[in-house]
């Protein structure tokens, strides 16, 4: 019955015990919802499931995802801080069917489409996505070696960096062993040293809280043109990261849920948009102080302002300023060197401990993520410590090839192409997540309903079209028609591959016409009877 429609049902596991697996490279421990006699809402409970929100959050505060927010404020000032609160809400709304996804279930996003989809699509899938995680890794390290260096004064170059970075995998190693509520107590400590650093940037400079509002609540950008729009564009991509939906969908399993029981299920999906609601609005707060710090301090500003501040206060990498009239361009590295200048060294170097703890975080979090992928998509059960090792090797290699050989305005370059590799690996996330979430034969009574497929789909089109654009833009700075042909003849065969997806998530969307080979016409009645047989 698995093997002749294409999409099977999949029965839930009767409870968290029967999900053990001595395989299993996930935690070795769930957390235990305590039992209320009240049908309200209570904040024992809210504790209980707080923890895979968070940690979700992290990839909503990455080097990436920082500069993503100095370069908005910088080149846009408060006006597309619209765009970071709609681009934070979407992701929410990802993020909750991810999540549901996992809850319902009991398997994350990876296994579900390691047995839904065909050998091949699934093996190019899993490179997507692997390549998505690498790209993301590899900001990771960047920021690391950045902030380690602005914190040694230089002393530590940043190749030397790089590679210290390679403890992260002792670390979080070391971490691990000490239980899951430490591990997510850890990742919570390091939001608040993000909080609190960028925090104290936000206090010492004192934005305008009229423009920030303004430029939060009005959905308009006065007088703006290209180099905002594509700002505006580069907020999304590094917002909406594809590695953290199938994250998500894995770290829920963290918990005690008993999936023959619809009753646990609804409330641990509530409580769990609850958490991750609160983590994202945190995420959100963290983001709106770097864009309002530089927004404030920064917007307009141009070089030669910036280079005879820089030799006022004596700030070391005048240098990176040239004297001329342009409009300053910055990045995570210029961005501690001109807090720096402006109010002194203690803004660098706490900005600096900033990037340093988002690098951290979410290094341990792109491993789990890795982690996941492998297991689901190719069945293998790695230790964490070879997964970790691999994926580290992969990332510090062609980073630690340009820290030695180039300076650091090339290791922030590479940013804006891991961005852009990052937002063309999307679709390989959030249409096997809609797809998925929308079938009855997998979700049951917990399928997306009418409003979620409509509305899901229109986000995700819009989201995919504008990373599409960012994409574009990207290829065309280039200047080379070697490139303009190699990157046609990629767009071809990606444009295919995301039109196979696209056409299994319209049949799943009930667009029945599209459903040649009468593959899902039938599953409602196939997971009932299916279901049938495991209650009994």
């Amino acid at each position: 019955m698995f093997h002749t429609n294409q999409y099977s049902s999949i029965s839930p596991p009767a409870s968290p015990v029967a999900e053990d697996n001595p395989f299993s490279t996930y935690f070795e421990e769930k957390v235990h919802i305590p039992e209320t006699d009240s049908q309200a809402f209570s904040f024992r409970k809210l504790w209980a499931f707080t923890g895979p929100g968070f940690l979700m959050s992290i990839a909503y505060l990455d080097p990436g995802n920082i500069e993503s927010d100095l370069q908005s404020g910088a080149k846009a000032g408060f006006k597309l801080l619209w765009v970071l609160l709609v681009s934070t809400i979407i992701g929410l709304l990802l993020q909750r069917l991810a999540a549901r996804l996992g809850v319902v279930t009991g398997m994350h996003l990876a296994e579900i489409c390691n047995r839904q989809y065909p050998t091949v699509p699934r093996i190019i899938l899993w490179l997507m996505v692997e390549l998505a995680i690498i790209g993301s890794d590899m900001q990771e390290v960047i920021g690391c070696a950045i902030a380690l260096n602005l914190l040694s004064v230089g002393r530590i170059p940043l190749w030397a960096g790089v590679l210290i970075t390679i403890t992260d995998t002792f670390v979080f190693l070391f971490l691990d062993k000490y239980g899951l509520r430490k591990l997510e107590a850890f990742f919570g400590f390091l939001i608040t040293v993000m909080a609190l650093s960028f925090g104290y940037e936000y206090v010492l400079v004192k934005p305008d809280q009229g423009e920030l509002l303004k430029g939060m609540f009005v959905p308009y950008c006065a007088g703006c043109g290209p180099v905002q729009l594509e700002q505006a564009v580069g907020v999304v991509g590094a917002v909406i990261m594809p590695h953290n939906i199938y994250l998500h969908s894995a770290l829920v399993k963290s918990r005690e849920v008993d999936r023959k029981n619809k009753k646990e299920i609804k409330e641990a999906n509530k409580y769990f948009f609850i958490e991750s609601s609160i983590a994202l609005f945190i995420s959100f707060l963290i983001n709106v102080f770097v864009v309002a710090v530089f927004a404030q301090a920064f917007y307009n500003k141009s070089n030669m302002e910036v280079n005879a501040e820089c030799n006022v206060t004596g700030i070391p990498h005048t240098d990176l300023f040239p004297l001329n009239n342009d409009t300053l361009e910055v990045d995570i590295y210029k961005g501690g060197v001109v807090l720096g200048c402006f109010f002194g060294p203690a803004a660098l170097y706490i900005w600096a401990i900033g990037i340093l703890a988002a690098g951290q975080s979410s290094t341990m979090t792109g491993t789990y993520s890795g982690q996941f992928v492998m297991e689901g998509f190719l069945n293998l059960r790695w230790s964490r410590f070879a997964r970790v090792l691999l994926t580290r090797s992969i990332a510090i290699t062609p980073t630690l090839l340009v820290a030695i050989f180039q300076d650091v305005q090339h290791l922030t370059g590479m940013n804006d192409f891991l961005n852009v590799l990052q937002s063309m690996q999307l679709p390989f996330a959030l249409i096997p997540i809609l797809t998925f979430t929308s079938l009855t034969s997998i979700m049951n009574d917990f399928a997306n309903g009418l409003v979620w497929k409509i509305s899901g789909g229109i986000v995700i089109l819009v989201v995919c079209a504008i990373n599409m654009y960012f994409v574009v833009v990207y290829v065309t700075s280039l200047n080379s028609v070697l490139l303009y042909v190699f990157a046609a003849l990629l767009s071809i065969a990606y444009l295919c591959f995301v039109g196979y997806l696209a056409w299994h998530c319209l049949i799943a969307l009930g667009v029945s016409c599209l459903d040649f080979g009468g593959r899902v016409r039938n599953q409602p009645a196939v997971f009932i009877e299916e279901q049938s047989e495991y209650d009994s």
